[in-house]
């Protein structure tokens, strides 16, 4: 794990939203087809990008939007 402080400060909040559901992360890569690897990355705060696709295949199964899995930090 790297010392260096992050060159952004958007915190992903799927852990959160996903608790709010009820749904466990292999629940969600069981709905979106998104690999439970990829899905951890994010959910973990180590992805440096996210694709357009994703994100709203992550939105359709948790019925919600782009700034309620993301925070300015």
């Amino acid at each position: 794990m790297s010392s260096e402080a992050p060159d952004h400060r958007i915190v992903c909040t799927l852990d959160r939203v996903l608790e709010e559901r009820g749904m466990t992360l292999t629940e969600l890569s069981d709905r979106t087809g998104l690999t439970l690897a990829n899905l951890s990355i994010l959910k973990t705060g180590k992805a440096r990008a996210v694709r357009f696709t994703s994100l709203t295949a992550i939105c359709d199964a948790l019925a919600c939007t782009p700034g309620d899995l993301f925070e300015l930090g």
